[in-house]
C-alpha cells in the first residue's frame, strides 16, 4: 500500500505545530525524537529497546523552547520525528499503566483535587506536575509504605512523548493543558497526587478495585 503524500505532509504540519506550542506557549523545551526506518530504530542500535521514541540526534541536551530551532527541526531535518519534551526544567511527571490511570483520575476528580495536563501514551497515562527534584520525591516515596515498580518517573533528565506521537504510536491528550497566570501552563505539585497514583497502582496490580 503505498503512503499518501498529502497525509503525510499534514501529519508533518501538526507535527511541527504540536512543537511550536509546547516550545512557545506551553514554554516546555522540546527536541526531536528517533523515527522508525524499515522497522528499525534511526539511532542505529539494532537492539534499541525503545525504537521510535527517544531523543539521539540532537540529543536530549538540546531542548529548546527557541521558536526558530523548533522550525528548522521539524521543517528541515526531522519532519516525520516525534516531539518529545524533556522533562526537569519547566515540567516534570509521574507515569502508570494505563487502567490505574484512567481509575485515579476518577477518584482525583470526585476528591476534587486540581489536575494538570494527562498524556495517554501506548498503555500508560502520564500526568504532568511541576518540576519536582530527585531528593524531594525520593523523601516523599520514602514515607510510603510500598511503591510499586510499574510507577515511572519523568523528572530531571527524562522526556514525554506529546501528541499527536509518531511510530512507536499515537499520544493524545485526556487533560488539555491550561494557561497559568503569567504565561506558561498551569502544574499541580506532585505530593498531593504521589499517594493516590500509588494506591491506584497498587490495587490495579492485586486485582482489586481502584478504589
Amino acid at each position: 500500500m503505498r503512503e499518501n503524500p498529502k497525509s503525510r505532509s499534514q501529519e508533518s504540519s501538526a507535527r511541527l505545530a504540536a512543537a511550536l506550542t509546547a516550545a512557545v506557549e506551553h514554554r516546555w523545551p522540546v527536541v526531536p525524537g528517533t523515527v522508525l526506518c524499515g522497522g528499525r530504530c534511526s539511532c542505529g542500535d539494532e537492539d534499541c529497546p525503545v525504537p521510535g521514541a527517544h531523543p539521539h540526534d540532537p540529543s536530549l541536551l538540546a531542548a529548546t523552547t527557541d521558536a526558530r530551532m523548533v522550525r528548522w527541526w521539524w521543517e528541515r531535518q526531522s519532519p516525520d520525528a516525534p516531539v518529545l519534551a524533556a522533562t526537569g526544567s519547566a515540567v516534570s511527571a509521574v507515569s502508570l499503566p494505563a487502567a490505574a490511570g484512567a481509575r485515579a483520575l476518577v477518584y482525583l476528580g470526585a476528591l476534587r483535587l486540581p489536575l494538570g495536563p494527562v498524556l495517554a501514551m501506548p498503555g500508560r497515562y502520564a500526568l504532568l506536575v511541576a518540576p519536582y527534584s530527585l531528593d524531594a520525591l525520593g523523601e516523599m516515596l520514602a514515607q510510603l509504605p510500598w511503591v510499586p515498580g510499574s510507577l515511572r518517573y519523568h523528572g530531571t533528565g527524562g522526556f514525554l512523548p506529546l501528541p499527536p506521537g509518531g511510530a512507536a504510536g499515537r499520544v493524545r491528550w485526556v487533560l488539555a493543558p491550561r494557561p497559568a497566570v503569567g504565561g506558561g501552563v498551569w502544574l499541580p505539585q506532585v505530593g498531593p497526587l504521589l499517594g493516590e497514583l500509588v494506591e491506584a497502582t497498587v490495587r490495579l496490580d492485586s486485582g482489586r478495585p481502584a478504589h
